[in-house]
């Protein structure tokens, strides 16, 4: 008998198998290949696109680690929800305060890249998860709602919804966001200082050991990939819903739109960050608001009993 690693389903473009015996995607839209594990943290783990110089990866992922290792992994697009970055409370890291003062726990990047999901649709153009909580994810975040993570797959573009659904009686907070490993550089012979990021952004801030935006005024846009100033940034204040980055040449850019408002909400985050110097990526972040929002406030969102909120990205190479 074969083992689960072995079997392959194939439903017109999209097929499914199975890494490390979890189920996983994949899905071909022209000359893009997307795969993903979306009953694991609902990750999209690797954006290929086929030229006819070769294959080009736009979303990173790490070759020969096992999924086991999700939560730490340095590729696809870890989902972060309810609150992305670090939360604090009366100076305790990866803690919050409840609607009810309550002090509960928070890991970085809050419950969801390393949660568990159920497949709720899969086509041939998209697919949608929904997240399932534990005893440990209740624990943290006590409401009564459904976080759904949905993507529409294209040949040139990607769209990421995410989705909170409020079934309970008292308004619930959050502030989810993307964590998109970009593939940077994607040419050979380039490097980083060849490529140039335009981030239509009016505020900048680091995050403090203590959990405060500290305002950080020494740099401006448009930057390159190699300034280390725009490293672990936090840009605020967009004056408009679209960013792009690419090679100085102006060819190839990718473009990030963020919701349909063509100005976002003050508060709207744009994150840029990498490991160090030698990564073969580069994080570019939209987030609904800054890291540490339940305590400083800004950027943090509430979805009222009966209502749903959602936050829309749209990658596109185009």
């Amino acid at each position: 008998m074969a083992s689960r690693r072995a079997f392959v389903f194939f439903t017109r473009a999209m097929e499914t198998f199975f890494q490390d015996g979890q189920l996983c995607q994949r899905w071909r839209c022209g000359a893009s290949t997307y795969t993903a594990c979306m009953e694991l943290g609902a990750r999209l783990m690797r954006w290929e696109l086929s030229l006819p110089t070769g294959t080009r990866e736009v979303i990173h992922w790490p070759q020969d680690v096992a999924l086991s290792s999700i939560a730490s992994m340095h590729g696809g697009n870890p989902i972060l929800f309810p609150f992305p970055g670090r939360s604090y409370a009366d100076g305790e890291k990866f803690a919050w305060l409840d609607t009810e003062g309550i002090k509960r726990p928070m890991p970085q990047h809050g419950l969801a890249r390393q949660g568990r999901f159920k497949l709720a649709h899969c086509s041939a153009n998209g697919v949608e998860s929904v997240f399932l909580p534990d005893a440990v994810a209740h624990s943290a975040y006590p409401y009564d709602y459904t976080f759904r993570v949905r993507y529409t797959f294209r040949e040139l573009a990607l769209l990421c919804e995410l989705e909170l659904t409020n079934h309970g009686v008292c308004n619930i907070p959050w502030c989810a966001g993307h964590h998109f490993y970009f593939t940077l550089p994607w040419h050979k012979g380039l490097s980083r200082v060849d490529y140039t990021i335009n981030l239509p952004s009016k505020k900048h801030f680091r995050h403090a050991a203590d959990g405060k935006l500290v305002p950080f005024r020494d740099v401006t846009f448009p930057s390159d990939f190699a300034n280390p100033e725009i490293r672990d940034l936090i840009c605020t204040k967009l004056k408009s819903n679209r960013l792009s980055f690419g090679p100085k040449s102006g060819e190839e850019d990718i473009a990030i739109l963020i919701n349909d408002l063509p100005i976002p909400d003050a508060w709207t985050t744009v994150v840029t960050w990498t490991r160090d110097d030698e990564s073969p990526f580069y994080c570019v972040e939209p987030w609904m608001g800054p890291p540490n929002c339940p305590e400083h406030k800004n950027g943090l969102h509430w979805v009222a009993p009966g209502e749903t909120e959602k936050f829309a990205i749209t990658v596109s190479l185009f």
